[in-house]
């Protein structure tokens, strides 16, 4: 069996796909975006429009303006992923219009490619950007021999808490998921509704980000089929261990972490921490009373399998197949993501997830927080954890379709007591079935 890379990833089983994309190239595995000839440089200004939910992006794009009078952004806001900014893209995308350049989540990158959306960027000198890039976040831009997006943030993962709270019980980080669930149970003791962490069974993008860090891997091919396992040994192990919190009463499964439920209780020191990507930051300094009471430790991992971190959310500059200045809106966003002075504007002013860039984190990311007890916390746990990663892990077409269906059998675990170790099979059913119904090649693994 074959792990989806670079190759092969969408290559394989679309040949029954009736999408007017891929029927008009008459080849499996062939998109628009790879189909379309290479463009020129323009000859003369041009404008540039980045559909995008970072907040005062323009501000970003008005320093490159500056500097850039033949290359104008406009920055336009739409509303995050599956809020309506996808099908916004989608729909402008078919009509034969929308953005230049448009912000895509990196696990849904492989649905607007197949769908024939985005741009192939290799023949525009893409794949010579690689190196400025974390390996990590560039491995899922890369995608059948094709470079379809330009890495813009991501997410690896750390574990905030609160000191007191763990200084009552004599508790320190915890290393391991054992010794997580060791102090889980302590910090039941201290009150009846007091817990260590909540536990969201109506958002599968947490139990998705435990499964990669064990080690995980759903997605891969044999042939021209698509294999799904999404009972591999990590997953289990990962299933086998919520399902014990949630019965054993260890985590608060009323709400998810930063919603109103969260803060009011973390500012109650009724949920000690949170396990979150490296954006929680932010938020958790909304955090009533939190300054000076926060600091952030690796998140706990497996001794004997998987990796040190994951990622929980990140997102791409994609470049749209119906963009007339390609090569230009690769400059921009190259700039934007990979250079000190794009990445700390990106801070400074839309408060981006962790930088992709191997070798700058962002100036104001190098001094330690006095919100988080004068810790340099950045520095000490997010640049390890952006490094130690399921590199194999890879996204597959239909993944929002493939999160729905992982909710609905999640929450079956408060509603009906389905563990999601069952939940797992059902869902793998169910994905094998709706890749079949659009004319994917697909067959259930494990």
């Amino acid at each position: 069996m074959e792990d989806i890379t670079r190759r092969r990833a969408l290559g394989l089983g679309l040949g029954g796909l009736a999408t007017t994309a891929l029927a008009a190239c008459g080849a499996p595995g062939m998109q628009a975006g790879q189909i379309q000839p290479v463009l020129p440089p323009a000859e003369g200004p041009v404008s540039l429009t980045y559909w995008a939910w970072l907040k005062d992006l323009q501000n970003v794009c008005d320093i490159w303006n500056s500097q850039n009078p033949n290359i104008q952004v406009q920055a336009e806001f739409m509303e995050p992923g599956n809020d309506g900014g996808y099908a916004k893209q989608r729909a402008a995308s078919d009509a034969g219009g929308g953005p230049d350049i448009g912000q895509i989540e990196f696990r849904s990158v492989p649905d607007f490619v197949l769908g024939g959306a985005l741009a192939n960027l290799a023949p525009y000198g893409a794949r010579d950007l690689a190196s400025r890039y974390d390996r990590t976040t560039w491995e899922q831009v890369n995608i059948n021999e094709g470079i379809y997006a330009i890495p813009q943030d991501s997410g690896p993962m750390g574990w905030f808490y609160q000191t007191a709270p763990l200084e009552e019980i004599g508790a320190a980080p915890p290393v391991t998921w054992e010794e997580w669930e060791a102090v889980a149970r302590e910090a039941r003791n201290l009150s009846p509704d007091t817990y260590l962490e909540v536990f969201n069974v109506a958002d599968a993008s947490f139990f998705v980000s435990m499964a990669i860090q064990a080690g995980a891997q759903w997605f891969s091919t044999e042939g021209d089929e698509w294999v799904m396992n999404f009972t591999d040994e990590p997953t289990l192990r990962v299933a086998e261990f919520w399902d014990r919190m949630i019965d054993d009463d260890l985590v608060n499964t009323g709400y998810g972490a930063f919603s109103p439920g969260w803060y009011a209780a973390a500012g109650e020191q009724k949920i000690l921490s949170v396990t979150t990507g490296s954006w929680g930051d932010a938020l958790v300094q909304s955090t009533s009373g939190g300054a000076g009471n926060w600091k952030v430790a690796p998140m706990a991992s497996w001794p004997d399998m998987g990796y040190g971190s994951s990622q929980l959310g990140g997102s791409t500059a994609a470049i749209f197949a119906n963009s007339q200045h390609p090569r230009e809106a690769l400059e921009f966003v190259t700039w934007m993501t990979s250079t000190p002075e794009g990445i700390d504007a990106m801070i400074k002013n839309s408060g981006i997830g962790w930088s992709v860039s191997p070798d700058y984190i962002g100036e104001t990311r190098q001094a330690p927080s006095e919100f988080f007890s004068g810790q340099n916390y950045n520095e000490e746990v997010f640049v390890s954890a952006s490094q130690d990663q399921n590199l194999d892990w890879n996204w597959a077409p239909m993944t929002e379709r493939i999160f729905l269906i992982l909710s609905d059998g999640f929450r079956t675990k408060l509603t009906a007591g389905t563990s999601f170790v069952d939940s797992l099979a059902e869902a793998q059913r169910r994905t094998v079935d709706a890749f079949r119904n659009v004319g994917l090649s697909v067959r259930a693994g494990g």
